[in-house]
C-alpha cells in the first residue's frame, strides 16, 4: 500500500510539474499579453493544484492538508487578482487582444 501511495504521489507531482512547464512555455511562445496571462494563470493553478494533492498523498496528515489547500487557495486567489490587474493595466495602455486572424 505504501508504495502505491508513494508512486501515485510522484506522478500527481510529475504531472503538476509538466503543467508548470507548459504555462512557462506559453509565456514565451504566446503572441500577446492576454494570452499569455491565460496560459500563466490555468497552468500555474493546475499544476500547483496537481503538486499539492500529490503532497498530501504523500504526508496525508490532516493538519498539513489543511496547510496545503490553504496555500493553494491564496495562490488562486492573489493570481487571478494580479492578472486581472495586469490586463486592464495592458487594456488601459492602448494594447488590443489580437483577433486571431491576423499574423503578428
Amino acid at each position: 500500500m505504501i508504495a502505491i501511495q508513494e508512486w501515485a504521489s510522484l506522478l500527481l507531482i510529475a504531472i503538476g510539474a509538466v503543467f508548470f512547464l507548459a504555462g512557462s512555455v506559453g509565456l514565451l511562445r504566446f503572441p500577446d499579453v492576454y494570452a499569455r496571462l491565460h496560459a500563466l494563470t490555468k497552468a500555474d493553478n493546475l499544476g500547483l493544484g496537481l503538486v499539492v494533492t500529490g503532497l498530501i498523498v504523500r504526508h496525508g496528515t490532516l493538519a498539513l492538508s489543511l496547510k496545503l489547500l490553504l496555500i493553494w487557495l491564496l495562490v488562486i486567489l492573489s493570481s487571478a487578482t494580479a492578472c486581472n490587474l495586469v490586463a486592464n493595466l495592458a487594456l488601459r495602455s492602448g494594447i488590443q487582444p489580437r483577433d486571431g486572424e491576423t499574423d503578428p
